[in-house]
């Protein structure tokens, strides 16, 4: 089976790469480099220790896609490009409604004129509704979104529900990601964002390499043990084996499905940082600030369904992520010292 893999260069990218070519698959990527680097493709190739074809492109281009699914005989497609930072989407909902969407649109585009008929879209618990109940099933309430970012992912969904609908040969799985973390094992790939980081982990981990002054943590006042926001943090390994049980579902499966990836349990802000700094042995400067708006106290998933249904289920521990991000942090502070 040949799997395009979209956004192949990028954090989730690279390591569901590294899994689906460890699994045997063949793998065709794509990626535009808006918020990833080219080094990361090589990096990719290192780790698996295999070749793959690469294109720099944008996946708004249809032809450009459809001459790849052709070209490649794609059986399978693998939806990870688009922009995914909460707070810029706030500042910049155009950019992420006109980029999340019309790519999203333009794959699917170039899919049905090529008659590739399997999907896994890299979706996000940012679609379900704040005033749930924890932990969040898949038949939680979704909508009422908090930023623009929920918003493209939750119309995302709602496009390829009804696309399904008018295809009935057409099947698409859902993954709604909580919160990915961690790095390969081997130090080589990891989180890697262009500018200052959006997600806790990196900022974490240039806070402990002296890139950033402190980190900030926001709001230590919730009804959380030690009053910061509780999350479920999922390693970025575990989340690539859940997109290749995903592709082994959907040859048995039509229409579309939905599954959380998730540990099923949450872990407190302060407690993700202390577990850093036992890896490092250091500690990080931090400082409490304000609130942001739309934050939750808690939210973490249930996984029963992914266990059931996929076979799959979360291994690695807040512990394996913070030594495996720390190992791949000074990795990337040797490499650039040697440049």
């Amino acid at each position: 089976m040949t799997i395009f893999v979209t956004g192949g260069a990028g954090y989730i990218g690279s390591h569901v790469i590294v899994e689906l070519l460890a699994q045997g698959y063949d793998v065709v990527a794509a990626d535009n480099f808006s918020n990833s680097k080219q080094e990361a493709v090589w990096r990719t190739r290192q780790v698996s220790g295999a070749d793959f074809p690469f294109y720099e492109m944008d996946i708004c281009d249809v032809d450009g896609v459809a001459t790849i699914l052709t070209a490649h005989e794609i059986d399978c497609v693998i939806h990870l490009a688009g922009l995914k930072a909460v707070g810029e989407s706030v500042s910049k909902p155009l950019e992420y409604y006109s980029n999340n969407i019309v790519s999203t649109i333009s794959l699917l585009t170039a899919m049905e004129e090529c008659a590739v008929r399997k999907l896994i879209f890299s979706s996000s618990a940012t679609v379900y509704s704040g005033d749930n109940e924890m932990p969040l099933s898949e038949e939680s309430r979704t909508g009422n979104c908090t930023n623009p970012y929920g918003w493209t992912k939750f119309m995302c969904e709602q496009i390829m529900t009804d696309f399904s609908k008018a295809h009935k040969d057409f099947s698409v799985v859902l993954l709604r990601y909580f919160n990915p973390i961690g790095a390969h094992s081997s130090g080589m790939i990891g989180e890697d964002p262009q500018d200052i980081p959006n997600n806790l982990m990196p900022y974490i981990a240039q806070t402990a390499v002296g890139q950033l002054p402190s980190l900030s943590i926001f709001g230590d006042d919730y009804d959380t043990p030690d009053g910061t926001g509780v999350r479920d943090y999922i390693h970025v390994s575990d989340l690539a084996t859940g997109h290749a049980a995903a592709v082994d579902y959907l040859d048995t499966q039509s229409g579309v499905s939905i599954f959380n990836l998730g540990t099923g349990k949450g872990a407190s802000v302060l407690e993700l940082v202390t577990a850093f700094e036992k890896a490092a042995g250091l500690k990080i400067p931090k400082k409490i600030v304000a609130r942001r708006p739309g934050d939750l106290a808690v939210c973490y998933a249930s996984t029963e369904k992914a266990k059931r249904e996929l076979g799959w289920e979360a291994k690695k521990t807040i512990e394996d992520a913070c030594a495996d991000t720390w190992r791949w942090q000074q990795n990337k502070q040797r490499d650039s010292t040697h440049v």
